[in-house]
């Protein structure tokens, strides 16, 4: 069932859930995309094809929030947004260890490799590498793990599991960038959490945020941000 966290005549913004592919691969399984359009076309009966734009997508074990268009002007407009980082975006990542500093900014160039599909990071430009920039900051800690507050100042494949990893804070359950152990769900603990921007057709600002995940471990982090 999909998770609608805001709904207009322009766009919609669901919570993907840890597992859920936003746009068909060579699994070929449901997608994201798919199950959105179903949803709009049995809840305002729409006759024909839904039009149904992607703006941005998450790695299929990330979880949180997805913004589609459902217009082809709000799709214009958020692409430009979305390309000039007008859009707002806050990720929660429980990681494995402390970070060298309680808050700071994670700059360098990333680099994918394709047959992998896996990121790699330079601290100096090479070929075929793109410009990456976070900041972060320590939000609190359980006896094992630390959550982080992340904002993404850029968009790249993997950014933010390879720029954590870098700094020796691979995320919880991250196989692929150096946890230890994979989660029993086999999802990552990285959450698209919160979104901030002007609607891009009403000019309404928006302010969003996932639920987050139903285990102790989120729980315990929600509770303990909130003290």
């Amino acid at each position: 069932m999909v998770q609608v966290v805001y709904e207009d005549n322009h766009l919609i913004v669901v919570n993907k859930l840890s597992g859920e592919i936003v746009q068909g691969d060579k699994t070929g399984d449901v997608t994201l995309i798919d199950s959105v359009k179903h949803y709009i076309k049995t809840k305002y009966n729409k006759p024909g094809n839904v039009f149904l734009g992607l703006v941005h997508r998450l790695d299929r074990p990330v979880g949180g929030l997805v913004i589609f268009a459902r217009t082809s002007k709000a799709l214009s407009r958020l692409n430009d947004m979305f390309r000039n980082g007008e859009i707002d975006k806050t990720y929660w990542a429980v990681t494995e260890n402390k970070p060298p500093q309680n808050e700071g900014t994670l700059e360098g160039w990333i680099y994918r490799n394709e047959k992998q599909n896996k990121s790699y990071l330079s601290h100096r430009e090479r070929p075929n590498s793109k410009h990456a920039v976070l900041n972060y900051r320590l939000l609190t800690s359980s006896d094992r793990y630390f959550l982080i507050e992340v904002k993404l100042l850029t968009g790249r494949h993997h950014q933010i599991r390879c720029q954590l990893s870098d700094i020796g804070c691979p995320i919880k359950g991250d196989l692929k960038y150096g946890a230890r152990r994979s989660n029993t769900d086999g999802s990552i603990s990285l959450i698209a959490r919160k979104i901030e921007f002007i609607h891009p057709v009403s000019r309404q600002h928006l302010s969003l945020e996932a639920p987050l995940p139903d285990s102790p471990l989120w729980k315990f982090f929600s509770c303990a941000v909130r003290r």
